[in-house]
């Protein structure tokens, strides 16, 4: 089962953050071989760390839970909150196989928060810039509550327009880089 995790900075915990990066990173070393993508989200300047996403393959829901809470970070407090939901991989492939490398252009997280009838449940035809797409699902897998892409584009709205704009409750554009060890 696949899940996206997204712990969401609380407002002055980057030195806190700073602070705990090796532990963040040590924690994350566990589960290498079950990302799907990681990797911070930015503020407006581009330079202060507002999130870290993790796209993940674990076996169930009470796993995921673990992983999400159990992370050092969160145990010490510099997240406010946390994005915990079951996702599906409609590309197939991690952000290593990006065909785009893990470099180069700007590259965004889109959280499309569900409200209605399931939208974008297939692959965009414009892919080539997708680096993870999939829905937001409930924990047993059974209903649609929203979308979540990785997409390098050349600006914010050209990421949010990934999803269809009136079909979302809220759509969320994040600044984002791959990230784990380099």
């Amino acid at each position: 089962m696949e899940f996206l995790c997204y712990h969401r900075d609380r407002p002055g915990s980057l030195a806190l953050r700073e602070e705990l990066l090796e532990d963040h990173w040590s924690y994350m070393d566990q589960y290498q071989a079950r990302m799907i993508a990681r990797g911070p989200t930015f503020g407006a300047d581009g330079e202060t760390p507002t999130g870290s996403l993790h796209i993940v393959d674990l076996p169930d829901p009470a796993a995921a839970r673990a992983f999400a809470f159990d992370e050092p970070g969160h145990q010490a407090g510099v997240y406010r909150d946390i994005v915990l939901r079951r996702w599906r991989n409609l590309l197939g492939r991690t952000m290593w196989e990006f065909p785009g490398g893990l470099t180069g252009g700007d590259r965004y997280l889109v959280l499309g928060f569900g409200s209605g009838e399931a939208v974008d449940l297939a692959v965009p035809a414009e892919k080539d810039e997708l680096i993870a797409y999939g829905p937001l699902l409930s924990d047993d897998g059974d209903k649609w509550l929203g979308t979540a892409a990785v997409v390098r584009a050349p600006g914010p709205e050209a990421a949010r327009a990934v999803l269809t704009e009136d079909r979302y409750a809220s759509i969320e554009v994040h600044d984002w880089e791959c990230g784990g060890r380099r």
